[in-house]
């Protein structure tokens, strides 16, 4: 019989068992980052003695309220700094080694935690043998703020700590999953959004090398990351804001956690986020994979057909937006470009929000995604390709298949709270969790996503571009985005140019 009480390298944790499957929650996997641990490195865990109850969440990292966030089944009730945290689910803590999938969650790299009810991991354990963890890692301004050139070595590594987390919560599966029944040896590392993008630079953060084996990134890739003067621009910005003198650092310990996340939002969105510090992450992630640094991870990759159209919803100024609104929105965000995609993608017809949203799911999420399949291809890497076409019908239908609606497919978590508002509740909607659910755990257990319920499933090459298109009827496509691509892949020439 397979007791809920595991023991870990630091400890004994007590777990609970919910039907067939057995959950321990709010695992620690690094010291608490609180104090002289804000904005460094973290640090291993001290052990403890008796049994530590592992049967509730932790609390999540302190994050900015954000509506659209809220819609996706963020719950911010309980925030702590104090918030290094892991949750694993498994078929049994035996010694069966079954295989290993790490979830990582999305949310701009300021928002989101390992605790949502979209990422309960109980279907992956029960239907597909496989151990699951989520985890919590430092987001915004405690994650992500760069100071390395502004206060030395000390702050060297601080605008990746967010990062750091990710590798030590890996490095901590390494050293213990084995007690629940999971495979160090088969770690498949899994996120969406800032969580894909997370994964694009372990892919090229030398201190991951070998902490995982296979990668599945959903609508992320390997382009976000921000070069060092960019990130201590933003640094520089927020320091002023929080009144705090380049020279007295240590100030930023001592400041009240409210009044860090109120700074946060004094910088525009994505500006918080992974930087080439020339130390934790020496160079771009898409350089070191170019160069073979993840050449032993099989990939699985994927974009949403319709990625931005959540985003311009929930912005207030495409609300009711007239013919020079538009235009304005499509100057500031393409400048020189706009006359380019006009006569190109647009056939000269007027600017719109479809185009728009076109532009930025193309620019943000397809080409970022098919960029770093292409290096991966060429390092002889196996690579599979998906788009997610399965549009929801919720906002009578305006959203499509956009940002994040793949995820409750993914787990098969169309049934919990809140997934309705987003998915509908139409019952067809099983068909295509089921097909993706059992890639995933295929993907995990055989480094192939192919199953019975789908076409075959080609390995992504640079000739066929085969894609497999998710949709009540699943079909593989060749080069599904190729116009788009083509011209994307020009527009980018000229912007270097």
């Amino acid at each position: 019989m397979t007791n809920t009480v595991v023991e870990s390298a630091y400890g004994k944790l007590q777990g609970e068992q919910i039907n067939d499957v057995f959950a321990w929650r709010g695992i620690p996997y690094a010291k608490p980052p609180v104090g002289s641990l804000r904005f460094r490195a973290p640090e291993l865990l001290d052990s403890w003695e008796g049994i530590r109850d592992a049967t509730s969440f932790s609390p999540v990292a302190p994050q900015p309220q954000r509506e659209i966030m809220e819609f996706f089944g963020n719950d911010i009730s309980n925030m702590n700094e104090d918030c290094l945290y892991l949750n694993v689910w498994s078929p049994g803590a035996d010694d069966k080694k079954r295989p290993v999938m790490v979830w990582i969650h999305g949310g701009a790299f300021i928002s989101g935690s390992g605790s949502s009810s979209w990422y309960d991991g109980a279907s992956f354990a029960e239907k597909g043998d496989v151990v699951v963890v989520t985890i919590n890692y430092r987001l915004g301004i405690l994650g992500f703020l760069h100071l390395g050139e502004i206060g030395g070595e000390e702050y060297a590594t601080s605008g990746n700590c967010g990062i750091q987390d990710q590798v030590a919560a890996l490095q901590w599966v390494q050293e213990n999953i084995s007690a629940f029944g999971g495979d160090p040896n088969n770690v498949t590392v899994f996120g969406e959004s800032a969580g894909a993008m997370s994964i694009g630079v372990l892919l090229g953060f030398p201190s991951a090398q070998g902490l995982f084996h296979k990668a599945i990134l959903q609508s992320g890739a390997a382009a976000n990351v921000h070069s060092s003067d960019k990130a201590t621009k933003i640094a520089g910005h927020l320091l002023g804001a929080l009144q705090v003198e380049p020279t007295n650092l240590s100030k930023l310990e001592e400041l009240p956690i409210e009044q860090l996340i109120q700074a946060s939002d004094l910088v525009p969105p994505m500006s918080l986020g992974p930087v080439m510090d020339g130390i934790s992450l020496p160079r771009h992630p898409e350089e070191a994979i170019a160069d073979g640094s993840a050449k032993d991870v099989t990939i699985l990759i994927g974009t949403n057909k319709d990625e931005y159209n959540i985003f311009s919803a929930f912005d207030p100024e495409w609300k009711n937006a007239d013919e020079t609104q538009v235009t304005k929105q499509f100057e500031k965000t393409f400048g020189p470009l706009v006359p380019v995609i006009s006569s190109y993608l647009g056939g000269n017809k007027p600017l719109s929000q479809e185009l728009y949203n076109k532009l930025l799911t193309m620019s943000i999420f397809t080409y970022p995604a098919q960029k770093l399949t292409e290096l991966q291809v060429k390092q002889g890497a196996p690579v599979w390709m998906y788009r997610f076409d399965w549009e929801t019908p919720v906002f009578g239908g305006a959203l499509k298949s956009t940002h994040a609606l793949e995820i409750p497919f993914v787990f098969n978590t169309l049934n919990t709270p809140n997934t309705e508002n987003f998915t509908g509740s139409s019952p067809d909607r099983q068909l295509v969790a089921i097909q993706m659910h059992q890639s995933w755990i295929n993907f995990a257990r055989n480094s192939d996503p192919n199953t019975e319920n789908l076409p075959e499933w080609p390995k992504y090459n640079l000739n066929e571009r085969s894609t497999m298109i998710f949709n009540l009827k699943s079909e593989v496509k060749n080069d599904p985005n190729r116009e788009e691509r083509i011209i994307w892949e020009q527009a980018a020439m000229m912007m270097k140019s």
